[in-house]
């Protein structure tokens, strides 16, 4: 795969020319801007740092990778054509066929023509007096474009923690978000892992089966519950798609995006025994929706010590030994940071080849040629996988050279954390767009959806500025300033501001704490959008359009303008800013 990259990078010229947009990014995200841009007869161009479609499902190939949404939901919606010509073959798909979904979008919608592959995107920059972004690339491209979108994804920057000696290890190193695409064979193998976030709960059971031992060093113990994945029947998948638009229209109007069973009677109102109850049937549903057994989970301590309790006496009940046990119990609030799913994980542990290594409180003190030393103590290992995660949110933005007016660059004005209006839009970068960005509700919803809703925005916003004659358009500081503030206030609301998650950056040392996506609900955050853009583009400012801010036609966002579900959202709990979140 490598060597294929390297030979596709050597035998194309660097390009130059003018483009209406360029979409840094063919992930789901990229895929659809093209397609929304080429359907309203804008030039594009897609810069994609892989060798194919597909974003995270391109670069995550580790064992046992599969999306926490159910494959079902976690799909275009834009096209009912394409929600009845696919059919996925697990609750949970896993990434090759996920990938698989990718390119057949692709394919199904000719998008390739315009993307260019095995190219990082390294500088962007605005031109005043052309009111355009110059756009280099690795490959020593540079083309110019009125509108620069980025298409970088939340989570698609590993994070690579240095520890001393890891140069000095003889054998591999992997990162879970790099993997080889041509597989790694862990037979026979003494295997070290790092980290128990989501992609080392769903390896650790695989390489498990294949290695000779297996050690996990774990700083913090993760929530997760069980995935109970099956195969999708014939007769289930036909019954699906009949009433597909009806779970569409349903999904939209849930706080995440998608529709799952919600119970929104408060856990403290219920006996000790409705309670055991109803979190033993959620439990035997699984995935996300457990965290839907009560409404005020996320919202009220007490009520989060209850199905923080019920967890970790499954935990106990399945890990056979005590004190591993009570390692892998977390201690911290019950969904604080994002729930995994899983399959297996758990009993993992018991097998006899398969350890487990507390690193909170004496953490890895170096690498050594033969393995990782902790505590005094050295393991040996033939490889490590590093499954640390990703520098989210901003991390992907981090890796190219943004510099707006007056020379200011996108690094210097988020140094105390990320700065957008709507998550779409910074002021001082004019006609720079972002997919899914800080202060939107991104990982917090269902991500194809989150990302569809906000390319139906951003197409309804340019065609609107070619209706007018629009030359830029850009955040107001004090509407961006006042989203800002909205974001962080909204997420004090909830028992996830409490912890130390990848949500606020306290994975990477050194990232100033703060809340990143909009926690408030995906149907009252598209609200605002609706808003924003019916009043005229309210927080923005056009240049050089005619009539001023007027409203515009809508041509892509009428299917988002629908009334929250009533079903979990009273209007008690909107006024109190209580919108549960899984």
């Amino acid at each position: 795969m490598a060597q294929e990259s390297t030979a596709r990078k050597a035998a194309r010229p660097a390009e130059t020319g003018t483009f209406d947009a360029v979409v840094i990014g063919a992930g789901f995200a990229g895929m659809y801007m093209l397609h929304r841009l080429r359907s309203l007869g804008f030039t594009a161009r897609v810069y994609e740092a892989g060798g194919g479609v597909g974003g995270t499902w391109y670069w995550n190939r580790y064992p046992g990778a599969r999306c926490d949404v159910e494959s079902l939901q976690y799909s275009f919606s834009f096209s009912e054509e394409l929600d009845q010509d696919w059919s996925w073959s697990e609750k949970y798909s896993p990434q090759p066929e996920i990938l698989a979904y990718a390119n057949h979008v692709a394919d199904r919608f000719d998008l390739r023509s315009q993307i260019v592959f095995d190219t990082r995107v390294t500088a962007a920059t605005f031109d005043e007096l052309a009111g355009t972004w110059l756009i280099e690339t690795d490959r020593g491209d540079r083309v110019t474009a009125k509108f620069c979108i980025m298409a970088v994804g939340c989570l698609s920057a590993p994070n690579r923690p240095a520890f001393p000696g890891m140069a000095d290890f003889r054998g591999p190193i992997y990162h879970t978000g790099e993997w080889p695409h041509e597989g790694v064979d862990f037979t026979g193998l003494r295997v070290g892992v790092i980290g128990t976030g989501s992609s080392a709960i769903q390896s650790i059971p695989i390489i498990a089966q294949q290695a000779s031992s297996l050690t996990v060093f774990q700083r913090t113990a993760t929530w997760s519950v069980p995935a109970w994945n099956e195969r999708l029947s014939a007769e289930y998948l036909k019954e699906a798609k009949a009433h597909y638009p009806e779970l569409r229209a349903k999904a939209r109007a849930r706080p995440t995006g998608f529709y799952f069973q919600f119970n929104a009677q408060p856990a403290l109102q219920a006996s000790e025994q409705e309670r055991e109850q109803l979190y033993e049937e959620a439990w035997q549903r699984g995935g996300l929706p457990f965290l839907g057994a009560f409404g005020d989970l996320l919202f009220e301590k007490a009520a989060n010590d209850t199905i923080a309790d019920f967890a970790r006496e499954k935990i106990r009940g399945i890990v056979k030994d005590p004190a591993t046990a009570e390692l892998l119990c977390p201690r911290n609030v019950f969904g604080c940071k994002r729930l995994c799913v899983d399959t297996n994980y758990f009993e993992t542990y018991n097998l006899p080849h398969v350890k487990l290594v507390d690193v909170s409180t004496t953490p890895i003190d170096r690498f050594t040629t033969e393995g990782v030393v902790v505590d005094g103590t050295e393991y040996k290992f033939d490889a490590i996988v590093s499954a640390t995660g990703f520098a989210a949110m901003t991390g992907s933005f981090d890796k190219i050279a943004i510099t707006g007016r007056g020379g200011q660059t996108l690094a210097e004005k988020w140094r105390a954390g990320p700065r957008a209006y709507l998550g779409l839009a910074s002021e001082g970068f004019p006609n720079l767009f972002m997919i899914t960005g800080p202060g939107s509700p991104s990982v917090l919803a269902s991500m194809i959806q989150a990302i569809e809703q906000h390319v139906d925005w951003l197409a309804d916003c340019i065609s609107h500025m070619r209706d007018i004659g629009a030359g830029t358009i850009e955040a107001v500081r004090d509407d961006e300033d006042a989203w800002v503030a909205h974001v962080n206030d909204v997420s004090t609301v909830s028992l996830r501001s409490t912890c130390s998650s990848w949500y606020v950056g306290a994975n990477i040392p050194g990232r100033p704490r703060v809340f990143m996506p909009y926690i408030g609900g995906f149907p009252i955050y598209v609200q605002k959008c609706n808003e924003v853009m019916n009043s005229g583009y309210d927080g923005f400012v056009l240049q050089g359009g005619r009539n001023g801010n007027a409203p515009p036609q809508v041509r892509f966002t009428e299917r988002w303008q629908v009334p929250l579900d009533i079903e979990v959202i009273s209007p008690a709990a909107v006024a109190a800013k209580r919108v549960p979140v899984i």
